[in-house]
């Protein structure tokens, strides 16, 4: 006797076996997201000089009782003043240690430019405390209140002021305010990667504002993906024979100088209107394997509009 299948039947099968893909699909990615540390507070974003980034710190830390903080270079007289206030463990690197806080030698630089108030908020990006960092140079100042990532940037603290590196970032991925935070130290995170990962991913657009870009890496993968919109300013003085300006420069005409005269100090990529990679890394081989450095990856498109409004306007001049 022959057996015979309808069509009905193998119809019904088949969906049943997508619905069934489909929810484990679901969960696996659920679950991944659970497994995440999770936290809830607020993502303030500033850009000097435009903003008044020397008040903004101000009014931080007046209204913080603990302060520590990690800096590569510190000469605001007003923030000086209430860090002594405040009794502030503060890090400076060596070459620019004037007597406050504690000497760190590194490697190469200590290039950070971080703090954490009360083990719950983090101030972060590329603006070195100084009047040229406040007032002349382009730059952000990343605000996040996360007591996770705070945890992160304590852990780093501490190992700057001990000289021991011997940690890896606890939590590297974030579930915060229902989007995804990244935290990454270099060297020790393999800082080159993330950013070839992220900007690898991208569908649509990459933007770039880079003080220092050598990084051959970033530079070739640019080039391979020129069929996407991609934007970038490099700053001026940068102008050397590592620089990945010429390469990209090449192939692509919305790639320039900036025009700020003094200096364009961004260490930022956006991409697909959608993710942005800030901190005090700059994309070359001394911000990525040798220097003490820190990088933050926001994943909301409401945080990446506000840096594409820098953009555009640093892009303009």
């Amino acid at each position: 006797m022959k057996k015979h299948v309808s069509s009905s039947l193998i119809i019904s099968a088949c969906l049943f076996l997508i619905i069934i893909l489909g929810l484990c699909l679901f969960f696996i990615r659920t679950k991944s997201f659970i497994q995440l540390p999770s936290d809830n507070g607020f993502l303030k974003v500033f850009f000097c000089p435009r903003d008044d980034c020397e008040q903004v710190l101000l009014d931080f830390f007046y209204s913080a009782s603990d302060i520590k903080c990690a800096f590569y270079d510190l000469g605001l007289e007003r923030i000086i003043s209430v860090l002594k206030e405040k009794n502030a463990d503060v890090l400076i690197f060596e070459e620019n240690f004037n007597g406050f806080g504690q000497s760190i030698s590194s490697q190469s630089l200590m290039h950070n430019k971080f703090c954490i108030l009360d083990e719950s908020i983090v101030i972060l990006g590329s603006l070195n405390p100084t009047f040229r960092g406040a007032y002349k140079n382009n730059n952000n100042l990343v605000i996040v209140e996360s007591k996770v990532l705070a945890q992160n940037y304590l852990s780093e603290f501490f190992e700057l002021k001990k000289g021991d590196f011997s940690k890896k970032t606890k939590h590297t991925k974030i579930l915060f305010n229902d989007f995804l935070l990244e935290n990454y130290f270099c060297p020790d995170d393999s800082c080159e990667d993330v950013f070839l990962n992220i900007i690898d991913s991208a569908n649509s657009s990459v933007y770039f504002m880079t003080f220092s870009f050598t990084s051959d890496k970033i530079g070739d993968l640019l080039l391979e993906k020129n069929d996407l919109d991609i934007k970038g300013v490099f700053e001026k003085t940068q102008q050397s024979q590592f620089s990945e300006y010429q390469k990209i420069s090449l192939t692509n005409s919305n790639i320039i100088f900036d025009s700020n005269p003094f200096n364009m100090h961004h260490k930022v990529f956006i991409i697909d209107n959608h993710t942005v990679i800030t901190g005090s890394t700059n994309p070359s081989n001394n911000g990525f394997f040798r220097n003490d450095e820190n990088i933050l990856v926001i994943h909301n498109s409401v945080v990446a509009g506000w840096f594409l409004e820098e953009f555009e306007f640093v892009f303009r001049g």
